[in-house]
């Protein structure tokens, strides 16, 4: 009877697992929907404003310069790592982690040996794990997906933006989780700075440019690339944390799902098991009964 107790107490525990699950699925899913409609939003800002600058520069030529845009040799490199505030995702942060490792590893050490590396961590799991590592991390940003607004991107910004003018940071590339669907997400690296225009604007609208139409400019393309690119920066990190946000809601949703649907599966399990045991004991006094009433009979 202690074995049936203690097998009722585990069912007992297991059925409010699944209802915990099940609730953080529907927070998730409720979530997502938002974090999808705000990038879906985003995202043809971002192209249109890429199709604008790829205009301007194609008519600007090779003489205009911008701090945004100095590419020189690479002594430093930062890298912006973007996780989650929360765990509970399934394999979101691992697989962020492992490209930070892999793109370390695989692409700056090969191609830039002698550059100085810094991190600067988004997201609570991220400032812990990269706490507890030899990599130099120069600034944290914790619960930033909480309440997730503008100013986020422009803080994150602001501690390597002057860096890079000043020529303290050669590069600065983003690793971050993109939302693909609500099953698919994938890790990204992307360079922010140097902005390389010919690679990552024009090749945009390449198809565009080749019937580009002249326009004027008021008060002149220079001054407007100046205004833009400081923006272009912005709302390209903007972009990455309202990807990294959708994408994390979808991998905790998918993760809570299967969790519900591995403690229901379990929950069967357990009440297959508690009946035989239920069944066996109810067996073994139906013996232990006959046995005694033939006993007395003799």
């Amino acid at each position: 009877m202690a074995n049936l107790r203690e097998l009722k107490r585990r069912i007992g525990g297991v059925k409010n697992t699944a209802k915990i699950t099940q609730a953080m699925k529907m927070v998730s899913a409720a979530k997502l929907k938002r974090g999808q409609r705000a990038i879906e939003s985003a995202r043809p800002y971002v192209l249109k404003m890429q199709e604008i600058l790829g205009n301007v520069i194609a008519g600007i030529g090779d003489d205009y310069h911008n701090p945004l845009l100095t590419d020189r040799e690479v002594k430093n490199i930062t890298l912006v790592i973007v996780g989650s505030d929360k765990g509970l995702c399934g394999s979101f942060n691992a697989n962020i982690f492992k490209m930070v490792n892999t793109f370390i590893k695989e692409d700056i050490n090969i191609n830039f040996p002698t550059a100085n590396i810094q991190l600067i961590s988004v997201g609570n799991k991220t400032v812990s794990k990269f706490s507890k590592t030899t990599l130099d991390v120069t600034d944290n940003f914790k619960d930033v997906f909480g309440t997730l607004e503008f100013s986020s991107a422009q803080r994150i910004i602001k501690t390597f933006e002057n860096k890079f003018v000043n020529g303290e940071v050669d590069k600065v590339y983003v690793i971050y989780n993109e939302f693909i669907n609500v099953i698919r997400q994938e890790v990204r690296v992307e360079q922010l700075l140097p902005i390389n225009p010919k690679k990552t604007l024009v090749k945009e609208n390449s198809s565009k440019n080749n019937n580009r139409v002249s326009y004027i400019f008021e008060p002149n393309e220079k001054e407007i690339m100046d205004e833009l690119l400081p923006k272009l920066l912005n709302i390209s990190l903007w972009r990455t944390l309202l990807e990294s946000n959708a994408a994390e809601n979808a991998s905790r949703m998918m993760a809570m799902d299967n969790a519900t649907t591995n403690a229901n599966d379990l929950v069967s399990e357990l009440n297959l098991k508690y009946n035989k045991e239920r069944q066996a004991a109810i067996t073994t006094e139906m013996l232990e009964i006959v046995g005694g009433a033939e006993a007395l009979n003799k």
